[in-house]
């Protein structure tokens, strides 16, 4: 820090000097006299217009008058007096008396003075200069070096993550194992004429631990590793992209075997012929010096790439084509017993409560992926330190698993009565259907306490992780998320905005079983309806009809019927069971939230009757 505020200050110096002595200049300048002839002058001196002649030693006469401020200057020869000069022309001893004659002393700075003004500015000019070039060629200036890569070097000496900090991915540690292998003994896959792959792609949702799997597999092997994202190829300046990636390359095989990690590689890696700029579009100049890079690796280099992405599907085809990403490793979300091990792993170090059920904590986290996880145990800590806790308990941790999912609490919020009961009676609903029908999730808390942009939440939690699930647990949601505004309906008579978000939902689902998973016994197992997307932009954009109009209604009228079904089932459970959709909304006016077991309890008084879901008659 202090030589960098000595190298400010001397260019402050140089800057401060050059401007004093470029001003200096142009005064000196500006103050020149007028010349005059040395036979005016005679003339002027016999005429008595002169007050004071000033001989300089360099032979200059300067001239001051009597009736003018302005002063003159003559020239005489520098080695005859003037006064010898005057009588030669012509001026008497007499007028030469009335006249003061000053002679100025010798001095040895007299003839580098002007010399110095004018040379002085260039010279601390052309420093100046010269310093900031310097500067400017210097390893951490970014004028001179945007072709240089923006890559991150890890030393594999110290290996900061492993492969026991990576959990709930055993089949992708599995992958690339062979190589953390290949890159600590080549030897052994060479012999056999095994060839390793040159580049691996990992796919998975954000957070679900791409980046993480790759230090690790970096820290198991114990070799270089070179970390960048797909967006710090890509400058204003065309042709940087391709420029660095030569670069990172480059840097890789000096340090080989070493590892290339490119993260969010799809901001580089879209298809070409897509972009905005045709064949000259500055990604597409850097995906094909990658393609070049990754393909032109000798057999002996041991320089392996690994990249990460969540989008797949809008990579170049010769980006994934043997030879380059060879092998794709897919980080999914974790089921529960992943997530079990990835609540160890972030755990670990912290004084966890001996009471914490991680079991319960897994099963409870549905969806979580292990950013999630993380966050999940890091708001559990700060609650505990907030109340003062030397321990993380379970309480923290299932108020922090629910502050992550919905929000945090806003008890602080004012809300009127009347809104207040209606936002009771419309949660109990969904509550109420949800434990009756047998197809729905169960109910795991009910409350009225505000969360993040909720009035209130009714919180339903799977038994178990769901890949598939068939046409009565979609009908069931679809009654359940109708639960609410049936019973504003049918207990205050009218209706509120409240179920908007539960009717998007209903909506959505109702037209994804009739266009996209065939549910639909009228139109059959036919997929209605293809999504369009622009693979430069990245995202859906619309959907392109490809069914007729008639067609269209049909579907209108087969989403119509579901929700209608739905709609005659939810009124009939909670037209039967008012007594108990009673009971539950004056808990939740009373002590505001209800649990999975105060819930359960309310229905322990008497067993309920199966609710039939056929479909209503036409």
């Amino acid at each position: 820090m202090r030589s960098g505020f000595l190298k400010n200050s001397i260019v402050y110096i140089l800057i401060l000097a050059a401007i004093v002595a470029l001003v200096m200049s142009v005064m000196n300048t500006r103050v020149q006299p007028q010349e005059l002839e040395i036979s005016t002058l005679a003339t002027q001196i016999r005429q008595g217009l002169v007050k004071q002649v000033t001989v300089k030693t360099n032979g200059d006469v300067m001239v001051e008058y009597f009736n003018k401020t302005e002063t003159k200057v003559a020239r005489k020869e520098p080695n005859v007096p003037l006064f010898d000069t005057m009588v030669a022309l012509g001026v008497t001893p007499e007028q030469l008396a009335a006249t003061t004659i000053l002679v100025e002393p010798d001095s040895p700075w007299a003839d580098w003075g002007g010399l110095a003004i004018t040379i002085l500015p260039l010279i601390l000019i052309g420093g100046l200069l010269f310093f900031m070039l310097r500067q400017a060629q210097g390893s951490n200036s970014q004028a001179m070096s945007f072709g240089k890569s923006k890559a991150r070097m890890f030393t594999g000496d110290k290996p900061t993550v492993t492969f026991d900090d990576v959990a709930g991915a055993d089949e992708a540690k599995e992958e690339l194992t062979e190589v953390v292998e290949f890159l600590r003994e080549p030897e052994k896959f060479i012999s056999l004429g095994a060839r390793i792959p040159k580049g691996v792609l990992m796919v998975g949702p954000p957070g679900c631990g791409k980046t993480l799997m790759a230090k690790a597999v970096s820290g198991e092997a114990g070799v270089p590793f070179f970390s960048i994202s797909g967006s710090e190829f890509v400058e204003m300046f065309v042709g940087v992209g391709a420029s660095r990636v030569r670069d990172l390359f480059e840097q890789a095989k000096r340090n080989s075997p070493c590892i290339i990690f490119v993260d969010e590689i799809d901001a580089v890696g879209r298809h070409r012929g897509a972009g905005l700029g045709g064949s000259h579009d500055e990604r597409e100049q850097t995906l094909n010096q990658i393609l070049v890079e990754m393909d032109g690796f000798d057999t002996d280099t041991n320089v392996i790439v690994i990249a990460a992405t969540n989008r797949p599907d809008i990579l170049d085809p010769a980006l994934l084509r043997p030879g380059r990403f060879d092998r794709r490793v897919v980080l999914d979300h974790p089921d529960w017993l992943g997530r079990r091990q990835i609540l160890e792993v972030h755990m670990r170090g912290k004084p966890i409560a001996d009471t914490v059920d991680r079991d319960i904590l897994a099963k409870r986290t549905i969806g979580f992926v292990g950013a999630d996880l993380e966050n999940l145990v890091n708001e559990a800590a700060i609650l505990a330190a907030r109340r003062n806790k030397r321990e993380i308990t379970m309480s923290e941790l299932e108020e922090a698993i629910e502050k992550v999912q919905l929000g945090p609490e806003r008890r602080s919020r004012v809300v009127p009565e009347r809104e207040k009961k209606v936002v009771a009676y419309h949660e109990a609903g969904h509550a109420l259907v949800g434990h009756i029908l047998p197809k729905a999730d169960p109910v795991q808390k009910v409350t009225i306490v505000p969360r993040g942009m909720a009035g209130g939440v009714t919180w339903f939690l799977p038994e178990d992780d769901r890949t598939l699930v068939d046409e009565e647990y979609l009908e069931a949601k679809l009654a359940v998320a109708l639960g609410g505004r049936v019973a504003e309906e049918i207990v205050f008579g009218d209706i509120t905005t409240g179920a908007s978000a539960d009717l998007q939902s209903v909506t959505n689902i109702a037209r994804s079983m009739v266009t996209q998973y065939g549910m639909s016994k009228h139109l059959g197992p036919v997929v209605y309806g293809e999504k369009e997307e622009l693979v430069f932009l990245g995202r859906e954009l619309n959907e392109q009809r490809n069914y007729s109009d008639k067609t269209a209604e049909e579907i209108d009228e087969e989403v119509k019927r579901l929700v209608d079904k739905a709609y005659a089932v939810t009124k009939r459970i909670l037209t039967d069971y008012r007594d108990t959709l009673e009971e539950i909304a004056q808990r939740l006016l009373s002590e505001e939230t209800i649990d999975a077991a105060e819930f359960a309890a309310i229905f322990q008084k008497e067993d309920p009757p199966a609710i039939e879901t056929t479909p209503m008659p036409a």
